[in-house]
């Protein structure tokens, strides 16, 4: 690994969608041990933690949602879920049930994945999951994740201002954290997935080198070298992303795929959404108005419910109020 070029690792970690440092952090160095597997260069089964990880996991995993066995989201990880999909697989092909991926597993793949196209039914999957929870927001429970450090307050005062909205709305809330404690990314993935949520919303305010760079972007999971993503994650990515800055002056930095964990190891669709950067002075200035982060708040609400929503009950984007929510009884 140390002898990769600077450019070398930046094109690395751009292909990943990882931050595009030119500097082999921790995250890039494990996304680069994950590269170097293929499927069939091992057996690959359920372990103790730590759990196989890797490029053939995420192959493994593509090929058996092709086929139609539900691994769950490709993620690169051998886990329960993936173990469970190779055991429905090698009941199918005739072959030894032992939820253990092989040589003879691998090669059934290899034949059948040749004369079977299952399509995205991944996708089919999530998106059915998602629509069939129905308009209303009194059934759902969203993780809200103000991240801390510089932008502690500001961030912790837009979540608890999204809270109270949607608890009005009659959702469940749960925030990663409290007012001063700064949870790490495991912990707050780790709460994320045992709080069984429908979203997980990461709030975050970037800086740059220079006072230049402003405006706000959101990212959803997604993953190039796999070719996979979330479908309702990007959709509720570019849902937040017009609703605030349609009712702000924001600059639109649009929506982009990563494979952060935080968004890859969250069972439910996640987001992050910058909302501006603490480095330039029109954006602080913004975020330092309690107004103005009531209507990042109620921007966030709003996108929410149209998540929720048939696409015939659908508004235009800037449009919906809390009131109107209210007044349709969406909340029962």
């Amino acid at each position: 690994m140390s002898e990769l070029s600077p450019d070398a690792i930046r094109s690395f970690q751009q292909q990943r969608g990882l931050n595009v440092t030119g500097l082999i952090d921790e995250v890039t160095a494990r996304a680069l041990e994950e590269s170097r597997w293929k499927l069939g260069d091992r057996s690959l089964y359920l372990r103790e933690s730590p759990l196989i990880r890797g490029d053939d996991v995420a192959t493994l995993q593509s090929r058996l949602t092709e086929m139609g066995f539900d691994s769950g989201r490709v993620d690169g990880i051998f886990g329960a879920r993936t173990e469970s999909a190779v055991k429905e697989f090698q009941k199918s092909a005739g072959i030894a049930i032992d939820g253990k991926c092989g040589p003879a597993t691998i090669i059934s793949l290899l034949r059948l994945s040749k004369i079977v196209s299952g399509g995205l039914p991944s996708i089919l999957r999530e998106s059915a999951v998602q629509k069939n929870r129905g308009p209303a927001l009194a059934n759902k429970v969203i993780v809200l994740d103000p991240s801390g450090g510089t932008s502690e307050s500001i961030l912790y005062d837009i979540a608890v201002r999204t809270e109270g909205r949607l608890l009005a709305l009659g959702a469940s809330v749960f925030l990663t954290r409290g007012p001063h404690n700064e949870p790490s990314d495991i912990e707050r993935i780790s709460f994320a997935n045992s709080s069984s949520s429908d979203l997980m919303i990461s709030l975050h305010a970037d800086t740059y080198q220079n006072n230049v760079a402003h405006g706000c972007a959101t990212y959803f999971y997604g993953a190039d070298a796999h070719g996979v993503h979330s479908v309702v994650g990007e959709r509720f990515a570019n849902l937040v992303q017009r609703e605030i800055c349609a009712r702000t002056d924001l600059l639109n930095c649009h929506t982009h795929a990563k494979s952060w964990d935080l968004l890859r190891l969250t069972k439910a669709p996640a987001v992050q959404i910058d909302v501006g950067y603490l480095s330039n002075e029109g954006d602080l200035a913004r975020l330092n108005r309690p107004d103005f982060r009531d209507v990042i708040a109620e921007a966030l609400v709003i996108a929410i419910q149209r998540l929720y929503l048939a696409t015939e009950d659908d508004a235009k984007t800037g449009t919906l109020r809390l009131s109107d929510l209210r007044s349709a009884g969406i909340r029962r």
